[in-house]
């Protein structure tokens, strides 16, 4: 799996991860990661020591608040979806009112996770869509009132289809 992960200033380095090894930005590394505490870990990587303390996670928002050897790093993480829905105009920023939510994906309706009425956050999971044997959450791109719900369970949707409409 490959991620991006910002920092500073929209500075970015590269990860990718399976289950043989590390690199970033393209480049093999070797790492040790033990874990001290929950939220604590010692790091070896070629050679160098650090210390790693998670202070805040939102997995939802993919944003990471970390101290290493005790400089703070402000993280935020894009997988390759991300990244696809960006260059799609898929993605809002956070205060952002959300749009109507369409199918990245031609899918099936496996669950409606919001109702009608209901008022939405950025990073609320609103519905899960299998595509191609995967079953991938429709997250709220930001902020709204959910005002009609176009699909059911079960149904099979086209790529942009409309799936929720907002106020």
């Amino acid at each position: 799996m490959k991620y991006r992960v910002y920092y500073k200033e929209n500075l970015a380095h590269e990860i990718e991860l399976d289950e043989q090894q590390i690199k970033i930005d393209g480049e093999s590394t070797e790492i040790d990661l033990v874990r001290l505490l929950d939220n604590k870990f010692h790091i070896l990587e070629n050679h160098k020591s650090h210390n790693l303390e998670i202070l805040h996670a939102d997995y939802a928002l993919k944003r990471f608040s970390i101290k290493v050897n005790n400089n703070i790093y402000d993280l935020n993480l894009q997988t390759e979806l991300d990244a696809l829905l960006d260059k799609m105009g898929m993605s809002a920023d956070d205060n952002e009112k959300m749009d109507n939510v369409k199918a990245p994906m031609p899918g099936l309706v496996l669950d409606i996770l919001v109702e009608k009425g209901q008022t939405i956050n950025k990073g609320d999971n609103l519905l899960v869509l299998e595509a191609m044997k995967m079953e991938n959450i429709i997250k709220a791109s930001g902020t709204g009132i959910v005002k009609d719900i176009k699909v059911n369970k079960k149904d099979a949707v086209e790529k942009n289809q409309l799936l929720i409409e907002m106020e």
